[in-house]
């Protein structure tokens, strides 16, 4: 927290002591689009992150749509390091870590009906792997430039870019975030995604980010609670 709770605890202030309360308030009306009333009624904490947290239904309107979900794999999938231990004939055995949250996402995403693929610039067998156990269908590998993949996957499925999410973190993501019908940024993409994304995710790359992205089309879709009972390990 930038400061320290005092008796102005649960108000925007505590937020900004610095500031004071109406400079507080002003700051979070131009970052955040909060009306202010004209008597300067303090707003509190908890409503200030509601709204400010809120999804809009213009992306929830996309995300309803939604019938195929591919993704990037580091960054994304992934939190992007990638761990290389070194073998006694000179080779390198590469090591990925997955999200289990994400792997119930993607299961939830598939007893809907979606359709899920990754498009990555890398070869990795443990992708592979993952990317079966998590029964995706479209599985590119070694793709410097993503956007002919992606084209294919069209073509393949039989659907328009209007019903196609795609989840990046990095430039190379850009082309097809500007494509889609659901642009999503996981929470530690580069400026230039989060700027191209319809949503932004709150869970970083690796940790809960793709899971994220599903659950916001599963509740737009209106079937969350359903999905619920479904769930599986």
């Amino acid at each position: 927290m930038l400061g320290s709770p005092n008796a102005n605890e649960g108000h925007a202030e505590w937020m900004f002591p610095w500031m004071g309360l109406d400079g507080a308030r002003i700051w979070c009306a131009i970052e955040y689009g909060i009306d202010l009333d004209s008597r300067h009624v303090p707003i509190s904490l908890e409503a200030f992150l509601a709204r400010s947290s809120s999804i809009s239904a213009k992306v929830k309107k996309r995300a309803a749509q939604i019938k195929l979900i591919l993704m990037d794999v580091d960054g994304t999938m992934t939190d992007g390091g990638v761990t290389l231990l070194s073998q006694s004939d000179g080779t390198a055995l590469e090591i990925k870590t997955f999200d289990a949250h994400d792997g119930q996402g993607l299961t939830l995403a598939h007893s809907a009906g979606l359709r899920t693929g990754c498009i990555t610039g890398r070869e990795s067998a443990a992708l592979l792997r993952r990317a079966h156990e998590m029964k995706m269908e479209f599985i590119y590998l070694k793709q410097p430039v993503k956007m002919p993949a992606y084209e294919e996957i069209l073509r393949s499925a039989g659907v328009t870019d209007s019903v196609v999410a795609y989840i990046g973190d990095d430039l190379p993501d850009i082309p097809l975030l500007r494509r889609v019908g659901l642009a999503v940024a996981v929470g530690d993409a580069v400026p230039e995604v989060k700027k191209a994304a319809h949503y932004t995710t709150k869970a970083l790359a690796g940790h809960g980010a793709v899971r994220e992205a599903v659950e916001l089309v599963l509740k737009s879709k209106g079937i969350w609670e359903a999905m619920i009972d479904k769930a599986r390990a």
